[in-house]
């Protein structure tokens, strides 16, 4: 391990503040290290603690991003003048055409050409797209400023 990794250093440079965040200092801090390329083992030793403590910690972490991201998208599409849904089994390259169409109407320019609005989509859901074909049901939102928020519409998933 490069014994010149600081954990407080790491998380003074990107402003990490423990009353503002989700985080716990600890997750924050194995988030931060594991950034910067340190094995699990590592940070365990250098934390005092065990590889399987640092791995569950480290998992917990990501959990709560991935949350706060989802809670953040949610926040985002309240007042989102653009929703589409997006029903299993529709052909992903008739997507784009879906969104742009609801945005020429309701008056919003996406700051997305097509091959990037079906590559944001492919992202957003794990397993939403197989075969050139939607698996999960989506709601695509699209902010007044033309952002586009993808997520899965979770009621109606079918396995």
């Amino acid at each position: 391990m490069d014994e010149r990794i600081d954990p407080d250093e790491l998380l003074a440079a990107v402003g990490f503040d423990t009353d503002e965040s989700v985080l716990t200092r600890r997750q924050a801090e194995v988030l931060a290290l594991r950034e910067n390329d340190v094995r699990q083992s590592d940070i365990g030793e250098l934390l005092g603690t065990s590889r399987a403590n640092i791995s569950s910690i480290e998992r917990n972490a990501r959990e709560n991003v991935e949350k706060a991201r989802q809670t953040v998208a949610f926040a985002n599409t309240l007042t989102a003048p653009v929703r589409v849904d997006i029903a299993v089994g529709t052909d992903i390259y008739d997507v784009p055409q879906t969104v742009y169409a609801a945005c020429d109407e309701a008056g919003v320019e996406v700051n997305y050409g097509s091959s990037n609005l079906l590559q944001l989509v492919d992202d957003a859901v794990d397993g939403a797209i197989q075969q050139d074909t939607v698996q999960v049901p989506l709601r695509i939102d699209v902010t007044n400023d033309g952002v586009v928020h993808v997520r899965e519409r979770a009621a109606e998933r079918t396995e």
